[in-house]
């Protein structure tokens, strides 16, 4: 064979092994911050070792990013590829629309695929009914709970007793049902935790486990200085049901608190390791797409608060881990900007699954693959104000390589803009900076672009989209820009 034929039928083969439908399986953590995994020392005592192999086997996503901090728009965002504000599910109550479709529905319909979610559903309320997409189901209402509960799992649309600690019996099914499967079709398989979403709760084989551990506290924890122009309502937030003053309006010690969230993560660790043995056991660990990402991050007292829903780093900012050596090759990292918008289309690549019209996300197989694409400048972050938790407003903002860009709806207050080169811990706001004004004033325009662009957004043609800080030195309400009546019921 010449050199030239070998080549040629290298690549060909290169693209066979690329092309046939992936077998894949996405696991889903709730409130997993970015940096809580061993490798990433985000506390010194963490313990992830089997997430550790995943990004040793795989590929690290450090700027992997949800387009709203909150369970159900996060969670209606990666089954759609879209935005809250396309897709509707804006909070924790909004039902899904009729006629909204999952990827999974694709997967099945054109690629044959045999499919099943385990875990956490959380969207249109409290239901644990069977939904569209998926051929094997366990879940369980709402939040569910850690422990045993009579009834506390809906199996295809049974209720049956939920006999032990949560998140290694959702393991269990899946397991089960991956040893089923049919090795002559392709699968997926939606493992959704429960954890580590608060009450905090480690299984009995990690209680204590950190307990004489070192915490240290983050530097924004302290009380903001009026140089570092932190707005009003996030000062006032301290000491409110999402502030380290008065967490949960309880007495809650943010140091223990955040000990049994690492404990509490340790299961979900040893239920990757779990996962990864299954595969390894059926000679598929090296061509399945593995996905692991977090649902949205966590504030352990970054700027004075606690949870979630804002545009800072610890809200937004999620772990994502990728495996499939055929596909990637071991040890690497991804650095540009990844969303949550972004996994249907890229789970549908991986099956050879062309995307729907509707998916506003983009595939990132090919930036995995160290492929030259064409990328996001901006990611758009977007939060909508819920009735029962006051404390923080409507956001939007723009998320990009270097800076960021804070925008707050409906509230007479400051802006924000931070060089995230320069000042990771957001600690600095330059939205009064002459420097960066000009920085602020394109961010600002990106904003309302991509809003329009998506529909996410009516805009007067009158309108003069000017920053907030503008619009209150003008005394002029009437420049807001205006959601549309959907958004504001």
């Amino acid at each position: 064979m010449t050199r030239r034929g070998f080549i040629s039928t290298t690549a060909i083969a290169a693209a066979a092994v690329q092309q046939r439908p992936r077998n894949i399986i996405f696991m889903l953590t709730d409130d997993h911050r970015y940096d809580a995994m061993g490798f990433l020392k985000g506390q010194s005592f963490l313990e992830t070792p089997h997430l550790d192999a995943m990004a040793r086997n795989g590929i690290h996503v450090p700027n992997a990013f949800v387009t709203t901090a909150l369970c159900s728009p996060s969670r209606a965002s990666i089954l759609t590829g879209q935005y809250a504000h396309k897709h509707r599910v804006v909070d924790n109550n909004n039902p899904v629309p009729p006629g909204t479709k999952f990827f999974p529905e694709l997967l099945q319909k054109k690629a044959n695929y045999q499919t099943g979610f385990f875990g956490k559903w959380h969207m249109g309320g409290e239901g644990d009914d069977p939904q569209p997409g998926f051929d094997k189901w366990v879940s369980f209402r709402g939040q569910g709970t850690y422990s045993p509960t009579k009834n506390g799992l809906n199996i295809d649309g049974k209720k049956v007793p939920q006999k032990g600690y949560i998140t290694d019996e959702l393991t269990d099914y899946a397991l089960d049902w991956l040893g089923k499967t049919d090795s002559q079709r392709p699968f997926f398989m939606y493992l959704s935790h429960k954890a580590t979403h608060s009450e905090f709760e480690p299984a009995a084989r990690h209680k204590g486990k950190f307990a004489n551990a070192k915490f240290v506290y983050p530097k924004s924890y302290a009380p903001a200085k009026p140089e570092q122009r932190l707005p009003m309502w996030v000062q006032n937030q301290r000491n409110s049901w999402h502030g380290v003053e008065y967490p949960y309006h309880s007495k809650l010690d943010i140091e223990e608190y955040y000990k049994r969230y690492a404990e509490t993560l340790c299961a979900v660790d040893d239920s990757v390791g779990r996962v990864m043995e299954a595969l390894h056991s059926r000679n598929q660990l090296e061509s399945t797409l593995v996905i692991y990402m977090g649902d949205n991050g966590f504030a352990f007292g970054e700027h004075g608060l606690i949870d979630k829903r804002t545009a800072y780093e610890e809200s937004m900012r999620v772990p994502m881990l990728l495996q499939c050596p055929e596909l990637f090759g071991r040890g690497k990292k991804l650095n540009e900007v990844i969303a949550n918008i972004d996994i249907a289309p890229t789970c549908l690549e991986a099956a050879g699954v062309a995307p729907a019209t509707e998916i506003q996300g983009k595939s990132f197989l090919g930036l995995a693959q160290g492929k030259k694409t064409e990328w996001r400048d901006g990611l758009l972050y977007e939060y909508y104000w819920e009735r029962n938790f006051p404390q923080t407003p409507t956001v939007h903002a723009i998320r990009g390589d270097r800076y960021k860009y804070i925008r707050y709806q409906g509230l007479w207050d400051l802006d924000e803009l931070y060089d995230l080169q320069n000042d990771p811990l957001e600690m600095q706001n330059l939205i009064e900076s002459a420097e960066h004004k000009s920085v602020a004033i394109e961010m600002n325009k990106k904003l309302f672009a991509i809003l329009e662009a998506t529909g996410g957004m009516y805009i007067p043609l009158n309108a003069d989209r000017t920053l907030n800080q503008s619009d209150k030195r003008n005394g002029d309400a009437s420049k807001a820009a205006q959601f549309p009546a959907s958004i504001l019921k």
